[in-house]
């Protein structure tokens, strides 16, 4: 049986493209981000694989959760192309994968706008002026726009571990103590 990744990368792409050719990328990435959201919960996963309900059931169940969960969700609240992206995936009992289908459009956002988005850790919380240095060095690094998260994990004692995509740059105390620690063992 494939998994969850497999089957959502399809859907993805072509949410994307439907996404990217109406001009709507933002409004389909954030409700497709508040789908990510509320099927997180396994309630609302198990509930819509309940046998006794029909397509329709689970498709009102969907929108007035979508409704009731904001106003970014306007794909999914009367847009007849979202409507029908979540009739198509409760026909093939998809829907449990809009998780994933989120993360793989937010990938594809990103690569067609030239950014990335970066998750740095640290001991203690950065200056303005540090992020600003941080953005700067990945951006020349990497070629592209840098979206700035910003984590403490105090166990780190100093330095800061950088997630970007599939690049992790760890220049922790902690990286570098347990590297000494291993240099003196061996």
């Amino acid at each position: 049986m494939a998994d969850n990744n497999t089957i959502a990368r399809p859907y993805a792409v072509a949410t994307f493209e439907v996404a990217r050719d109406a001009g709507m990328l933002t409004e389909w990435s954030a409700a497709l981000g508040t789908a990510r959201e509320l099927l997180a919960d396994g309630q609302v996963v198990a509930f819509l694989g309940n046998p006794s309900l029909t397509d329709d059931q689970r498709l009102s169940f969907l929108a007035d959760l979508f409704e009731s969960a904001g106003t970014n969700n306007s794909v999914f609240c009367g847009d007849a192309k979202g409507t029908n992206f979540l009739k198509l995936l409760l026909e093939n009992r998809r829907v449990n994968v809009l998780p994933e289908i989120a993360g793989h459009f937010d990938a594809l956002k990103a690569k067609a706008e030239n950014t990335v988005d970066v998750v740095v850790t640290t001991a203690a919380r950065l200056g303005d002026d540090q992020k600003k240095a941080i953005v700067k060095a990945l951006e020349a690094r990497l070629g592209r726009d840098v979206r700035i998260e910003t984590e403490i994990d105090e166990t780190l004692i100093g330095g800061a571990v950088i997630r970007a995509d599939d690049i992790v740059i760890d220049g922790s105390l902690r990286a570098r103590l347990t590297g000494l620690a291993n240099a003196l063992i061996a």
